[in-house]
């Protein structure tokens, strides 16, 4: 009987725990479910909380929310701007009452001028007017002039400054890839973005980093670093040039241009005495280039002397009957040969009232489409005179001695180390307008020969106030060609020949390879023989 009693109650007492705790998971459950407001509850009704129409109502709210949300933090910082400022002219007015009552305590002078964002933009501005970047500047001597880096979208061409550095390298430095991504980056954003130069939104287009050419950049240690780009236009001979500054600050835009070169005759000088075969190879060049592809260019040659200068004749008489080419003129002078005297004739000679533009050529020289665009772009009347540093080539016999016989030319006219260098120690080509160089006053008349003529007409331009383009050129090479250093020369200046021979038959590896033969040689055999 106790048995029976003690189950029914143990029943019962189990019941209501459980109804308790059915209970309390009921409460859990409503105090725990998510807030639905009515607009919301009736589409979650209406579709089922699964549905896409409840989801795109819950993303809605979420969003209203967060732009409530947003709308009160501006309105707060709003206020917070408006208090610091009542706050700062509170404090300007309290130390301008204390300055003028004399009681401002020591070091606290400065605090009555507060620093302005103006004062950043003008002293980014000076930084500017400072630098080489609008207007040229005068320079004592050729060693001060700070020469321009040249780069594509994946090469940066660069002077040589010692046996180890490359004339052309990828930018593989993080710092340097970035730079140049990051101004290439600005600039395609100033060309599709809405707010255009006048002359850019002409014809309006898209530009693409495809559309980029080549830039130029240099820093000025005290002052910053400049960047000009060029971009392709619509047509062959449009041209989009951007140029910007960085004085160690924010980018700063200072022109945006369209230039059109399709009028722009390149008048070519080129003083010659003998050397016949060279320049029929010359001329294979020009008809390559200047005829068949550029046509707005004017040859003047100015020949010294009378032997060879019927084949000099024969060789121009060809190739105006072959193409119809009849932009030539030939000069003869019976002189002694002075390449000064002859440039200086033939930039004289030149009888059009169209103010021309020089360039100052050599007759070993092979020259690309580019570099005439480059000429073009880098010379200004009155602002800008351009002087390339050509890529001068080794002995074709020591580069390629693995080979039966050395490529053709076209293939030869590769920027590596082991091909050439820059010969950043000549000033010989040059693009100039000729009233530039009539007015700085032409080549020096007293010089006989080669030599030193264009380094005085370089100096004569780094004095004035015209802006000096100095940078190594992708599209200009110097062939090599075998020097002589003559008998009657001093011990000096014979050695000092030779020391400029061995410089430009081969790179300082190649050099050593040739020096080192016998050891190498020798270390293979041995090699052999224990394999």
């Amino acid at each position: 009987m106790f048995k029976r009693w003690l189950l029914a109650l143990v029943g019962r007492i189990g019941g209501i725990v459980i109804l308790l705790c059915c209970c309390l998971c009921l409460v859990y459950i409503m105090a725990c479910r998510p807030m639905v407001g009515p607009n919301q509850q009736s589409l979650l009704w209406a579709g089922g909380a699964n549905s896409k129409e409840g989801y795109m109502a819950l993303l809605q709210e979420r969003e209203d929310s967060h732009r409530h949300y947003i709308n009160s933090l501006t309105k707060q910082i709003a206020q917070l701007k408006d208090t610091l400022q009542e706050r700062t002219q509170q404090l300007q007015e309290s130390l301008e009452k204390a300055k003028t009552k004399g009681i401002l305590p020591l070091g606290l002078e400065s605090l009555h001028k507060t620093p302005a964002q103006n004062d950043l933009k003008e002293f980014f501005r000076s930084q500017l007017n400072q630098a080489e970047v609008t207007s040229g500047l005068k320079f004592s001597s050729e060693y001060a002039v700070i020469p321009f880096d040249t780069f594509t979208l994946r090469r940066v061409y660069q002077l040589e400054t010692g046996l180890t550095r490359h004339p052309e390298e990828r930018p593989v430095r993080k710092d340097r890839r970035d730079e140049l991504l990051t101004t290439l980056e600005t600039a395609l954003h100033v060309l599709n973005g809405p707010h255009q130069h006048s002359d850019i939104t002409m014809g309006k287009r898209t530009y693409a980093p495809s559309d980029f050419l080549q830039g130029l950049t240099r820093t000025e240690r005290d002052r910053g670093t400049v960047y000009e780009m060029l971009f392709k236009g619509g047509g062959v001979h449009d041209f989009t040039r951007l140029v910007f500054f960085r004085p160690f600050g924010p980018m700063m835009k200072v022109k945006s241009e369209r230039v059109d070169t399709a009028n722009m005759l390149i008048h070519i000088i080129l003083p010659l005495s003998k050397r016949a075969d060279a320049f029929r190879q010359f001329i294979s060049n020009f008809r390559k280039v200047c005829i068949n592809q550029d046509n707005v260019v004017h040859l003047t040659v100015v020949y010294f002397g009378r032997d060879q200068i019927n084949q000099v004749k024969a060789i121009l008489d060809q190739t105006t009957r072959e193409t119809r080419f009849r932009n030539f003129t030939l000069i003869q002078m019976n002189e002694e040969f002075s390449r000064g005297r002859g440039l200086e004739v033939g930039a004289r000679a030149w009888k059009r009232s169209q103010n021309a533009l020089l360039f100052f050529c050599d007759v070993d020289i092979l020259f690309t489409p580019d570099f005439l665009t480059s000429c073009r772009l880098n010379a200004e009347p009155g602002k800008k005179v351009y002087y390339p540093v050509l890529f001068s080539q080794y002995n074709p016999s020591l580069i390629y001695s693995n080979l039966t016989q050395p490529p053709p030319i076209e293939q030869q006219l590769v920027i590596q180390k082991e091909t050439g260098f820059w010969r950043d120690f000549g000033f010989g080509m040059t693009c100039q307008y000729r009233s530039d160089f009539l007015n700085i006053g032409g080549f020096d008349r007293s010089i006989k020969g080669w030599g030193l003529e264009d380094v005085h007409l370089y100096r004569k331009y780094l004095h004035s106030k015209l802006m000096v383009i100095r940078s190594p050129s992708r599209g200009l090479f110097h062939f090599w060609h075998e020097k002589h250093c003559a008998d009657e020369l001093t011990p000096d200046k014979y050695k000092m020949c030779m020391q400029t021979k061995a410089m430009s038959e081969a790179s300082h590896g190649r050099l050593g390879e040739l020096f080192f033969k016998q050891q190498i040689e020798d270390h293979l055999r041995a090699q052999n023989q224990r394999s």
